[in-house]
């Protein structure tokens, strides 16, 4: 794919009444898709759905708005409802909502120190990692909605019931997978939910409704103060449940980001985005939802539905919105299993199929991330993943590294043995360079040629160090030639033997 600098971004297109429509149809789309996730998170968190959907409001609204990547949907995420359930459980929704508040603020903090750059540290194969988990997270989420209420708990569905789902779930699947062929005037995502919905409800089919789910009819959500005790007690029990979600939050956003920047050929702003995000958390704990982040499976149906503009997901949060005031009669109708075969399509787009093609193709190390990052997302989350891989990498990196360093001798015809380095020395290579040089048995004049090296830690300035100290105990005079000025300085930093050593350098 080409660079943004060179691809124009599809956003920055003149406005038409195509492209109107085409960003309106895309937020009405994923707005229809993030119902029903929002649900289940708010459910998960043992909260009431309707915190859900307006976290899913004030999140999707206010950084599609003020954010730095147009086209991406934010709401309610899992990652975050996750991190909070024990927090919910244990001291109530209100320490939820100050939690929000304050994880919000460490958001806004992480971008305005402009922290979002690191973002550039992830690898690639940390990235593919990171789409192929959360692709089998969604399509295994998919299957809770296979469930029933029984005698035991949720039991898995049964006869009529099982084929009319697998039905209608292939049937949506079918035609997301046809409409393209017929026109792309319309997402497809959004023709298959309202067409299964009407055949649902014309041919009055059992199938498991939205309001089987929760009931979302509601009214304005209302600002309140967070009930909690404003002391220090406090802060100790919320201030690890915000930084852990606000890392998480941040994380998933920027990854997102990362991934909207590719498929839109764009570069949005890492910075900003951290300071929306964090300020539509603050609304959203002040009004008493759920916190949230960037959503990959809505984001990819927004972006295959044609939303690109800051107007896709305006849309999609305001109708959140309208669900809960005016329309929730009718969106509680709507089949899960329209929703469900909709997510099937979203992670078998979001998954990176070439990573598998690429696996016997790339290094082996890269292969490892790849495979590991995978699967520490499903089994565990998504900010361990992302660390995990990014050890690996970096450790591969510096392993790789350490073993281009290399040593060339020769001897002057004054007597003098000249060590020529090449490569990088710091904690990786710096045991291999102690072992290049023999006190007892070099001349009584020493050189090192560094000309071709780079001294990049404290590592390396006191391998330096212990090289001269062994050198000093034989009697013997080492010297150091061609230091870089970035390396001079490095050493005139460090204690006086090194600055000595440095002194020496001709």
């Amino acid at each position: 794919m080409e660079s943004a600098r060179s691809t124009p971004s599809r956003s920055t297109a003149p406005f038409s009444f195509s492209a109107l429509r085409s960003e309106l149809l895309a937020g009405i789309t994923s707005s229809f898709a993030l119902v029903p996730e929002c649900i289940a998170f708010a459910l998960v968190a043992h909260l009431n759905p309707l915190m859900g959907l307006y976290g899913a409001f004030f999140i999707c609204t206010i950084t599609a708005l003020f954010g730095g990547r147009p086209g991406m949907i934010s709401g309610a995420a899992g990652s975050m409802a996750v991190v909070i359930v024990a927090l919910v459980v244990q001291h109530g929704p209100q320490y939820l909502f100050a939690t929000v508040v304050l994880g919000g603020l460490l958001m806004m903090l992480f971008g305005a120190l402009k922290l979002g750059k690191l973002i550039r540290m992830v690898p690639h194969p940390v990235m593919l990692g990171f789409v192929n988990g959360l692709a089998i997270i969604i399509a295994r989420a998919q299957f809770e909605h296979f469930k029933l209420p029984g005698a035991h708990g949720m039991e898995w569905m049964h006869g009529q019931a099982l084929w009319l789902m697998c039905g209608l779930v292939a049937l949506t699947m079918a035609i997301v997978f046809v409409m393209p062929r017929l026109t792309k005037a319309v997402p497809p995502a959004l023709v298959a939910i309202v067409g299964v919905g009407a055949a649902a409800a014309l041919l009055h089919l059992p199938a498991r409704t939205l309001g089987d789910m929760a009931h979302i009819a509601g009214g304005l959500p209302v600002f309140a103060i967070p009930g909690v005790p404003l002391n220090l007690e406090t802060l100790r029990i919320v201030l690890p449940y915000a930084v852990l979600m606000s890392l998480v939050g941040l994380l998933e956003t920027l990854l997102t980001l990362n991934l909207t920047d590719d498929v839109t050929a764009s570069r949005g702003q890492p910075n900003r985005e951290c300071v929306a995000l964090g300020a539509a958390n603050v609304v959203s704990g002040l009004f008493g939802a759920m916190g949230g982040c960037a959503m990959i499976g809505q984001t990819v149906i927004n972006l295959g539905s044609g939303g690109r503009r800051r107007l896709s997901g305006v849309t999609s949060g305001v109708m959140i919105l309208l669900f809960i005031l005016f329309l929730s009669p009718l969106i509680e109708r709507i089949p899960l299993a329209a929703l469900v075969g909709v997510m099937f399509i979203v992670a078998g787009q979001t998954f990176a199929w070439g990573s598998l093609r690429v696996l016997h193709k790339v290094p082996r190390n890269d292969a490892v991330v790849i495979v590991a990052v995978t699967v520490i997302t499903v089994c565990t989350d998504l900010a361990t993943a992302v660390m995990c891989g990014i050890v690996i990498a970096s450790l591969n990196f510096a392993w790789q590294h350490a073993r281009e360093f290399r040593c060339e001798m020769r001897d002057e015809p004054s007597g003098e043995r000249v060590y020529t380095l090449r490569g990088t020395l710091f904690f990786a290579s710096a045991a291999q360079f102690q072992t290049l040089f023999d006190p007892a048995r070099d001349p009584a004049q020493v050189r090192l040629d560094c000309a071709h090296l780079q001294v990049a830690d404290h590592s390396a300035i006191a391998a330096l160090e212990a090289v001269q100290a062994r050198y000093e105990r034989a009697g013997k005079h080492l010297t150091f030639a061609h230091l870089s000025p970035r390396c001079s300085g490095l050493l005139a930093r460090a204690d006086a033997d090194v600055r000595l050593a440095a002194e020496r350098a001709s």
